[in-house]
């Protein structure tokens, strides 16, 4: 009875929910309202290219980019799913070591992946192109596949793609023994035209991944009315339960450290005692990334950015060898988080309320220092923050 008392006097006055002013500011700067516009990425001059955007498009759902035409990009990103695929790791042409991630603002992101191997959009689309795992193909393969299909479209918005006829069929630096050996047979001419097309197919994928946006939801609503001082219309009404959860992930429970800002994320990395799943290879997160992301051709630094050097501070300035940086991996955005089971970057909950209960626990890390302490909170509470988490879904 008591419990019921405290939370109708959270909703008491006017049947408005009393929130402290600091809570309000917290509250508005999650809303989506507060979302920026999305800056220019000066890294690829065709980001904000229709044509491109087009181009990546049907490049997107095209499931000739894998040798055995059966995987596209949007076999694991799929539209009825939030662009991601609901299951506990990625499947392509094999199964993957993570799970999958929701494409929504994702080009807000100044690394991607769960371990940040890639610092922008258009590097990170490469890589499940010949992922072995994932599309298993070749980088010449896919510019000749370019060349073959859209060779129209893709010389109006890039130039005119290189000479193939001495270059051989399949042949990459990252593939099988042979293909690595007809990729080191190739002139330096050569390599860097394959590579020029290569990126240029990242640039035109992510082109088309910056136009997928969040969705208002009722959370976003509802936080505009407190901001306004208005009633929130009848279906954007919090439950006390609901109000609870809020107050707490803003306050208590500490969730709006990390997931912060409109898409609820700080886009940083957390080690934060999230277990290894059994059967799969060990996953170092973060720590083994750095050098990853380095070494990449298509970074900020490389050869095939546009623009100059002066967009690459992310990856200058990048933290290289703390402790930290262990097991740590990026946080998620909990934009329609209830509508995304299982949790955590291997799957490894399965429900929401698992994942409250680990953050409540807070267990050490099996190698590094996790950053979670843990906390003090009642079945009540920890439903509570499930309702809230619910709300963030269109």
């Amino acid at each position: 009875m008591a419990l019921v008392l405290s939370l109708a006097a959270v909703v008491a006055g006017c049947d408005r929910p009393q929130f402290s002013e600091a809570e309000k500011r917290t509250i508005a700067s999650l809303a989506l309202s507060a979302l920026p516009p999305l800056k220019p990425d000066t890294t690829n001059r065709y980001a904000d290219d229709p044509g491109a955007a087009a181009l990546g498009a049907t490049l997107f759902f095209d499931f000739s980019l894998s040798p055995t035409g059966t995987v596209a990009c949007s076999s694991c990103h799929q539209i009825g799913q939030q662009f991601q695929d609901g299951l506990p790791q990625g499947m392509g042409v094999g199964r993957t070591n993570r799970r999958t991630q929701p494409l929504a603002g994702v080009a807000y992101s100044p690394w991607l992946f769960w371990d940040g191997r890639r610092d922008s959009l258009w590097a990170q689309a490469l890589v499940p192109l010949e992922n072995p795992l994932e599309q298993a193909g070749n980088r010449v393969a896919y510019a000749r596949y370019v060349k073959a299909r859209f060779g129209e479209r893709y010389e109006r918005i890039f130039g005119s793609l290189p000479d193939f006829a001495s270059v051989p069929a399949n042949a990459s630096p990252l593939g099988s023994a042979a293909e690595q050996s007809a990729w080191n047979g190739m002139s330096d001419g050569q390599r860097d035209g394959i590579n020029r097309v290569f990126a240029n197919i990242g640039k035109a994928l992510a082109a088309f991944q910056r136009s997928i946006s969040p969705r208002e939801t009722r959370f976003d609503r509802f936080a505009a009315a407190l901001a306004a001082g208005q009633e929130p219309k009848d279906d954007d009404v919090f439950s006390a339960e609901e109000i609870q959860g809020l107050k707490l992930f803003v306050g208590k429970a500490n969730c709006s450290t990390c997931h912060n800002g409109p898409l609820f994320t700080d886009h940083a990395f957390h080690n934060t005692g999230v277990p290894p799943v059994a059967d799969l290879p060990p996953d170092r997160g973060r720590v083994d990334a750095v050098a990853q992301v380095e070494a990449d051709p298509f970074n900020c630094l490389g050869a095939y950015r546009d623009g100059g050097p002066e967009a690459c501070g992310e990856l200058k300035f990048m933290v290289r060898d703390k402790p930290e940086l262990v097991r740590a991996y990026k946080t998620p955005s909990l934009r329609a988080v209830a509508d995304r089971p299982p949790y955590m970057h291997a799957g490894q909950f399965g429900t929401l309320e698992e994942v409250v209960a680990h953050y409540a626990k807070a267990p050490l890390s099996v190698e590094g220092v996790s950053e979670v302490h843990p906390l003090q909170l009642s079945e009540r509470e920890r439903a509570a923050l499930v309702a809230f988490l619910k709300t963030l879904s269109p």
